[in-house]
This record gives structure tokens, C-alpha cells and sequence, in this order.
């Protein structure tokens, strides 16, 4: 891992005044994007050849003569032929003379080694650098572990698929999309041998991804990412706030369960088993009963993150849970950094948050204000890795 020190007298170096929101042009991007511009910042995309447009123009800012946003959300496009080439020392030069403060979103550490992007890359970085790994399922200390060190309820995991007594979710990488999920469901071991050939036979998986899946009981209930904000500056009121929850639209999962239940069943081959790819997202609410129990994973979570990897979770996280016929909440997922469904806050925020904050507040725009905060106070070292 970098030497957080190195990372810190790199920020000495910069010229905050003229300091620069920058991300991966993926992901959450436009989110972070939009509540930088809201908090006064000027944004920076990193796209890459042939993905660029969102950002490049259909989202480009657009200021007035005093500087002011009045269109639009992306100052500037740094338009690469891969994302990894923003790793080059000369590439990592431009970003530290242009004070870039760079946001990391799962487009980042999935296009960009993750262990470049722990050692070798010297540019601050708002959040948690040494917890992105902990997203990787199958690590050594991955968010299971992290899970379990804090007491928290995540599904139980069924080691051997000849132990299936139950709905159960294989959890593996899409063979094609290597960045989406191979899911797919099963009650028995029978079930589980048939969807897994039928899957592999249609390319979807691969033996060798199957071999090291995770399976783990299925929780029957409703979604909730559960977009948290932890703040290392806050000093008078609570350091954890929820800012908003969503949940997923999923191909082709979603077209399955919009059909009658007897054409379900006539579906065959590539058609038969549905695919969990994520493909946009929506906002929700809780019951107020179940807000505190929320509260009460975050706060366990925060507490695991500073005790097993210092300095702990900085800023915006997700723990994505599903809640049962009894109320319980179960974590099924965690996000050490900004979620993925955060672009439903864009702009009107988020009920929870604009409520805490008595304005539209986001995740991205949440975000940018603690880097506001921070330069504001002095306290840059506090909230970057």
C-alpha cells in the first residue's frame, strides 16, 4: 500500500484554491460530477476513446462569464485509449499540477489494476484506498470478513453445492461481461448441475469461475442499498448519516418476473435462466421502524473498517441488504466507496439527506461539500489516502 504519508505531502503541494474533482467517467460519475458543480468545485472526467460522449458532450458544463454552471455537470474530458493509461507517472504528474482530488468508483478499480491503484498510484484520493480491495469476493480479507468481524448478518454460505437444502444464489462472473454477474439461482443440487451446464453450454460462465463461486442462502424480500456518508470532521453532530437508498434493475431478471408465470415456463434454452447485469436504478424508502436497525449496520461497519484496516471508511459507502419476512436485515453486498445507484439523487438529493441537510442533498454533492469542509478548515490530510 502507498505510504499515506507520501500520499499527504503530496497534498501539501497542492493549490486548493484551484482544486479539481476528478473521476473515472463511469459508473457514478455524473452524480459526483453534479454535486461538485454544486459545491463550487470544477469537475474532471477521465473517459476512455469510444465511451466519452456522455461526458464529453451531452453532459458538458457550460459557465457563465463569472464561472458559474448553467448547464451541464463535466468541465473537462481527459479522453484515453484505455482507462489503465491514466497509471503512466506522467499521467499521474498532470493530475497532481491540475490539484485533482480523484473520487474512486467501481469503473476505477475495475478497469485499473487494483494493486497499481494501491501502490502506485500517488494522486489523494477522497475515501478509503486500502478498503477497496475488501469488494473483491474470495479475498483473504474481503467485505465478508469484514462482515463477520463485526457481528454484522450477511446470508449463510453453503460450502459444497451437494449441500443445497434450499433457494440458494451462485455467485460468479459473467464469462462475456467480465465485469457483470454469472448469478443464477438453484434449490437443489440437481437444480444447481442443471443451470450450471445449461449456463456454461450458452456461455454465460466457465468451470473454472463456477469452481470458485460463492453460494450462499437466498433472503427472500425487498432491496435496499443503503447509501451511507461516514465524516472524519464532524465534530458536533452524528458522523454517520443515511443519505438514500435504491434499488436495481437487472437484465434480464426484471423482463422474467413481468411475465404471467405459465410463460415463464415455456421459455428455453439462452431465454430459460435470467441474468442479473444491473442496468439502471430507482430511489425508495424504509418503514421509519426499520431506519435505526439501519443505522445500527452502519455503525457496526464503521467500527470493524477502523479497527482491522486504519484509517477505516471515509466518506460515502453502501451496504446493500435485503430484508426479510421478519423485518431483519441481511447484507448481501458492500460498497467501500460511492454506490452505484446514486445517480437517483442527482440533482433533487435524496429524502433522508435533504432532510438532515435541509437542501437537495447527494451522494456526490455530500461528498463534494466535505472536501469544501475540509479545505475550508484545514483538514485535507483527514479525508484522503
Amino acid at each position: 500500500m502507498i505510504d499515506r504519508e507520501k500520499i499527504l505531502s503530496i497534498v501539501e503541494k497542492y493549490d486548493l484554491k484551484k482544486a479539481k474533482i476528478g473521476m473515472v467517467a463511469s459508473h457514478s460519475a455524473l452524480d459526483v460530477c453534479d454535486g461538485a458543480v454544486e459545491e463550487g468545485f470544477r469537475t474532471l472526467g477521465i473517459c476512455q476513446e469510444g465511451r466519452d460522449k456522455t461526458y464529453s458532450r451531452y453532459f458538458k458544463c457550460q459557465r457563465d462569464a463569472k464561472g458559474k454552471a448553467v448547464r451541464g455537470m463535466v468541465d473537462e474530458c481527459w479522453v484515453l485509449k484505455k482507462f489503465n493509461e491514466m497509471m503512466t507517472p506522467d499521467y499521474q504528474a498532470r493530475l497532481r499540477k491540475e490539484n485533482v482530488l480523484f473520487v474512486p468508483n467501481r469503473s476505477f478499480t475495475s478497469y485499473v489494476d487494483l494493486a497499481d491503484i494501491e501502490n502506485d498510484f500517488a494522486v489523494p484520493l477522497v475515501g478509503s484506498r486500502n478498503l477497496l480491495r475488501s469488494e473483491e469476493r474470495g479475498q483473504e480479507r474481503d467485505y465478508y470478513w469484514l462482515l463477520d468481524k463485526a457481528g454484522l448478518p450477511f446470508p449463510k454460505k453453503i460450502e459444497d453445492p451437494k449441500d443445497i437444502d434450499g433457494l440458494v444464489i451462485v455467485k460468479l462472473h459473467h464469462k462475456v461481461k467480465k465485469l457483470e454477474r454469472g448469478f443464477f439461482t438453484a434449490a437443489s443440487y440437481q437444480e444447481y448441475r442443471k443451470k450450471s451446464r445449461e449456463l456454461i453450454f450458452h456461455n454465460v460462465i466457465t468451470e473454472e469461475d463456477l469452481a470458485a463461486a460463492r453460494i450462499e442462502e437466498y433472503i427472500i424480500g425487498p432491496v435496499f442499498n443503503l447509501d451511507f456518508f461516514y465524516s472524519p470532521l464532524e465534530s458536533k453532530m452524528e458522523r454517520i448519516e443515511l443519505l438514500g437508498v435504491d434499488w436495481r434493475f437487472e437484465t434480464s431478471l426484471d423482463g422474467h418476473v413481468r411475465l404471467p408465470a405459465n410463460q415463464q415456463i415455456t421459455l428455453e434454452g439462452a431465454q430459460a435462466t435470467p441474468e442479473y447485469t444491473v442496468c439502471g436504478h430507482n430511489s425508495a424508502t424504509m418503514r421509519e421502524s426499520l431506519i435505526e436497525g439501519a443505522f445500527d449496520l452502519a455503525e457496526k461497519y464503521v467500527k470493524a473498517t477502523m479497527e482491522n484496516s486504519p484509517p477505516g471508511i471515509i466518506g460515502p459507502f453502501c451496504l446493500q441488504t435485503c430484508v426479510d419476512k421478519d423485518l431483519k436485515f441481511y447484507i448481501y453486498d458492500v460498497a467501500p466507496r460511492v454506490g452505484g445507484g446514486t445517480n437517483v439523487h442527482m440533482s433533487v438529493g435524496h429524502p433522508y439527506g435533504n432532510t438532515t441537510w435541509r437542501t437537495n442533498m447527494s451522494t456526490g454533492r455530500r461528498l463534494a461539500a466535505e472536501v469544501r469542509r475540509a479545505i475550508e478548515t484545514g483538514q485535507v490530510k483527514k479525508i484522503v489516502t
